[in-house]
């Protein structure tokens, strides 16, 4: 008997062929950019040659706002190829977004690795308008060890000063910011010399307070959007709230979302789906905040 093998016709709805048309389609209209030096071997005496990515809507007539996206990893990890596909979602959504290397510990310690962010965005705001980008709408951003960072740019202008500019940041996206209070949290943790946390911030308690962002908290900050997750860290749990309680001084209702049931990884994570409420929160403020 003669046997005919079947063919199986996969199905596809109208709204899912449409769905997957509109993403392959969106994903050519984003322009990257990639490893452009922004700070050349010997900056600031010690600092290495560091780099960055930008991601730009094509064809766009306009200026857009610039998302500068700092990448966490405890601040002696990371790096900014893992977070290539934060800078397409955001370009998509009609931003210029910018993922930054940093110089990390133990070979360089917390004051490095602020200067270098800071000259990051002052590169930025010399260069990003030949990609497409504002250099008056300068956001920073990042999650963990670079919440940290975008916060202690956002809160401490004396980076800014000792590179003859004024703090040209616009406001600051925190995502399950680390370190918001390091000089409390290095206090209650005692930990021996040599700990991986002291290789950053050394063992001086001063450096600790004079790197905690909730130490310079003033009514001349730019506004904080601040996201933490309801399961997070202890130690982000904390310090994050503490943070609050004085930036309640200056804001009495602050910008704040507490994610139910996110862990600590997680929340960077769900930017991974295009559709998630917190891109929402992040284009309100930026669209509220350029008014």
């Amino acid at each position: 008997m003669l046997k005919i093998n079947s063919i199986k016709l996969i199905r596809i709805s109208f709204p899912t062929l449409l769905f997957i048309i509109i993403v392959s389609l969106s994903s050519c209209k984003v322009s990257k950019t990639k490893d452009i030096t922004y700070m050349k071997e010997g900056f600031s005496d010690n600092l290495p040659e560091k780099h960055l990515n930008i991601f730009s809507p094509k064809k766009s007539e306009t200026l857009k706002p610039v998302f500068i996206y700092i990448h966490g990893g405890s601040w002696d990890s990371g790096k900014k190829e893992l977070y290539n596909f934060f800078g397409k979602r955001l370009a998509r959504k009609e931003m210029v977004a910018v993922i930054i290397d940093y110089p990390l510990s133990p070979e360089y310690i917390i004051s490095d690795m602020t200067m270098a962010t800071a000259q990051a965005v002052k590169w930025l705001t010399e260069n990003i308008e030949k990609y497409g980008g504002d250099p008056s709408q300068i956001y920073v951003s990042g999650h963990s060890a670079g919440g940290h960072l975008a916060a202690l740019l956002s809160t401490k202008d004396e980076y800014f000063e000792a590179l003859d500019i004024k703090n040209p940041i616009k406001g600051a996206i925190l995502i399950d910011a680390a370190g918001l209070d390091m000089y409390t949290f290095l206090k209650k943790k005692s930990y021996p010399a040599g700990s991986s946390y002291l290789k950053t911030f050394t063992n001086d308690p001063e450096i600790w307070k004079e790197n905690s962002p909730i130490y310079h908290i003033d009514k001349n900050d730019p506004p904080l959007l601040i996201m933490m997750g309801e399961k997070t860290l202890p130690g982000i749990l904390s310090s994050t709230e503490r943070f609050l309680i004085e930036y309640k001084k200056i804001v009495p209702e602050p910008n704040y979302h507490l994610q139910k049931g996110k862990k600590h990884i997680p929340m960077i994570l769900q930017f991974y789906n295009s559709n998630n409420k917190t891109y929402d929160w992040i284009e309100t403020f930026i669209s509220k905040n350029n008014e």
